[in-house]
């Protein structure tokens, strides 16, 4: 966010800036999303809803994802939240219980899950993950972390910020380790080639979060959901009622809508995201930054940026200022992270291109 801050103030003073730093889809959500819930408005549908979330949109949740990965459970199992992390706050307010309770994530990995974790007195036991897996998880070393203080697992696939997929053996094992897992599957349905495997698929007693976002580009709607096992859900359903009320009402007239109705968007969406995944998976190894584990979803590369400069938030704000493209310093992802610069293909295969051209001549610059 500091990128993007500063990127905002030079464009404010008349730089042009290529924006690759941004985690967000760069495309309107699909009209028929937008009709639902403007018509839900007009209808006076602005009232609270049961606090777990308009049954029609649950029970469309659980179709959606029989459909998916061929998983069956009704809506009593689902909670739909104001976004995916609201859900991930009130399944950690679940399951970290007491001061110095761990939950096993990978690093690096997504900033906001070690300050969840801290923020409700909890540790994250935090394990290294090596760009050669990809930076997902190993079983054996999620096995070895795993101590009388554990409450659960985080499993990222598609990954933040890298782009990978765990692969189904080692999530299957993972799944069966006699921990919760708590996977958090909102990159789903943007996948390129391969196929994004729900942790649902191996263990009942697990945790799903997902939401509309990234694949309906519904970021600013702010509407997710918690898939959680039977026993959890009445605990769940009162942190909810005490943090949040209810989700917000026409908004989930829209999630229905994305659920139940053809968007031509959607695929339109996901083959725009792989052609510019395709141009960088060739243009940035040109530059010398490399993947060894080919990014297969969401819209990232995690590219080592260490021989160029190992202190990836200089780096970053230097390319900035110099080449005027905004990306994001591994840093911010955990201290495995450093060296590392995540860069986002959310922006038009255009201004990548671009993007790409302007990092091309600012490299040359540093090394003459």
């Amino acid at each position: 966010m500091e990128v993007l801050e500063k990127a905002l103030a030079l464009e404010r003073e008349g730089r042009s800036i290529i924006h690759l730093e941004v985690g967000e889809p760069d495309f309107p959500t699909p009209p028929r999303i937008v009709r639902a819930a403007t018509e839900a408005l007009a209808k006076g549908e602005t009232h609270y809803t049961d606090s777990r979330g308009l049954v029609e949109l649950r029970a469309a949740i659980a179709r959606y994802h029989e459909r998916a990965y061929g998983t069956r459970f009704t809506e009593d199992r689902v909670i739909v939240t104001m976004g995916t992390s609201p859900a991930m706050l009130l399944v950690l307010s679940l399951l970290v219980e007491e001061p110095g309770d761990e939950i096993v994530i990978g690093n690096p990995g997504y900033p906001c899950y070690p300050n969840f974790i801290r923020y409700l007195r909890g540790v994250p036991r935090s394990i290294p993950v090596r760009e050669e897996d990809g930076f997902q998880l190993r079983p054996d070393d999620v096995r070895r972390a795993i101590g009388p203080r554990t409450r659960g697992v985080i499993v990222n696939s598609p990954s933040n910020p890298a782009g990978t997929l765990i692969p189904k053996d080692d999530l299957a094992e993972i799944c069966g380790l006699g921990v919760p897992v708590i996977s958090d599957e909102i990159y789903h349905g943007l996948v390129y080639g391969d196929t994004a495997h729900s942790a649902l698929e191996f263990a009942d007693d697990a945790f799903v979060l997902n939401g509309f976002s990234k694949l309906f580009a519904m970021t600013g709607w702010r509407l997710g959901y918690i898939v959680a096992p039977p026993g959890h859900m009445r605990r769940l359903q009162i942190l909810q009622q005490n943090f949040f009320i209810s989700p917000n009402s026409f908004v989930q007239r829209g999630g229905i809508s994305a659920l139940t109705e053809t968007h031509p968007e959607i695929e339109e969406m996901r083959r725009q995201y792989d052609a510019r995944r395709r141009y960088l998976w060739e243009a940035l190894p040109k530059l010398g930054l490399v993947c060894p584990v080919e990014p297969k979803g969401a819209f990232y590369f995690f590219v080592n940026a260490a021989r160029i400069d190992k202190d990836s938030y200089r780096l970053a704000f230097d390319i900035l200022d110099t080449a005027g493209v905004a990306v994001t310093p591994g840093i911010d992802f955990g201290e495995h992270g450093e060296g590392y610069l995540r860069i986002s293909y959310a922006n038009s295969l255009e201004n990548v291109a671009e993007g790409i051209r302007r990092l091309s001549r600012y490299l040359e610059r540093r090394a003459s």
